[in-house]
C-alpha cells in the first residue's frame, strides 16, 4: 500500500493510503479531524474545503496521494490555540452560520479569498463563494462576516 507524508495543522503526518483515497477520507477517518465535511462528493458544495501549501482546494475530489510532501491546513488548524481566528470570530459575531455543516468549508475559502483580495466588497465575496454552498441563510450575514472577518484580518 502506498504511502503519504503530509505536514497537516503544524503536525508531519505518515500514513498507509489506497491509491483511491480522497484527501477527505484521509483527513476524516484516518486522522479524526471531522471538521472538514462531505457534502456531495462532486466538488460542488464546498464543504470539504482545506488549504493546501497555502491555497483553497476541495479535498473530496483530490486524491490524498496527490498531496504527498504538501502543508495541509483544516478549520481545526486555522485558530491560534484558544483564540479564534479572526474570520471564525466574525462568522460567530456577524451570525454567519445557522446549522454550522458549510461553515468550516465556508470559513476556508473566505480565509483563501482574503488571502487574493484583501479588503473585499460584497461582490466580490459573492463571486468568490459561489463555489460553497449554504442550504439554511440568505448568505447575507455570511457576506457581512467575510468583510468584517477581512478587516480584522488586516489589523491582526
Amino acid at each position: 500500500m502506498p504511502q503519504v507524508t503530509l505536514t497537516v495543522n503544524g503536525k508531519s503526518v505518515t500514513a498507509d493510503v489506497e491509491g483511491r483515497t480522497l484527501l477527505v477520507q484521509l483527513l476524516r477517518e484516518r486522522l479524526g479531524l471531522t471538521g472538514t465535511h462531505v457534502g456531495c462528493d462532486t466538488s460542488q458544495c464546498g464543504a470539504c474545503v482545506v488549504h493546501l501549501n497555502g491555497t483553497a482546494v476541495k479535498s473530496c475530489t483530490m486524491l490524498a496521494l496527490s498531496a504527498d510532501g504538501s502543508d495541509v491546513t483544516t478549520i481545526e488548524g486555522l485558530a491560534g490555540g484558544q483564540d479564534l481566528h479572526p474570520m471564525q470570530a466574525a462568522f460567530r459575531e456577524h451570525h454567519g452560520l445557522q446549522c454550522g455543516y458549510c461553515t468550516p468549508g465556508m470559513i476556508m475559502a473566505a480565509v483563501d479569498l482574503v488571502r487574493r483580495h484583501p479588503e473585499p466588497d460584497e461582490e466580490t465575496v459573492r463571486k468568490e463563494l459561489e463555489g460553497n454552498i449554504c442550504r439554511c441563510t440568505g448568505y447575507t450575514n455570511i457576506v457581512k462576516a467575510v468583510i468584517a472577518g477581512a478587516a480584522a484580518m488586516k489589523k491582526a
